[in-house]
């Protein structure tokens, strides 16, 4: 799957674990799409490391924070703000998935 919306950055840290940041600030029409790719990474991930989602320093595999909040512009904007961290197998699986 090719990602329209999300566009990560990704950094490594010195303990094996890699994290993946996207931020997208969409007018409210195109909210509904930035969510369905959100929903598709994630569902990626529960699918692929199914039942390893928790925090690596807690022995989980990955885990995510998502951040939605609206901005009162004209016109109205919606900012999503997603954070995917993991150990560097995931990391490295997600990167290929999505790219």
């Amino acid at each position: 799957m090719s990602l329209r919306w999300l566009d990560f950055d990704y950094s490594e840290g010195d303990d094996g674990t890699g994290v993946f940041d996207a931020m997208a600030s969409v007018e409210l029409q195109h909210a509904f799409e930035v969510q369905a790719e959100i929903d598709a990474v994630l569902a990626w991930a529960e699918a692929n490391f199914a039942g390893r989602r928790a925090p690596v320093e807690e022995g989980g595999e990955w885990d995510a924070e998502l951040q939605v909040s609206d901005e009162e512009t004209h016109p109205p904007r919606r900012c999503f703000s997603l954070t995917i961290g993991g150990t560097l197998a995931f990391c490295q699986a997600l990167g290929e998935r999505f790219g």
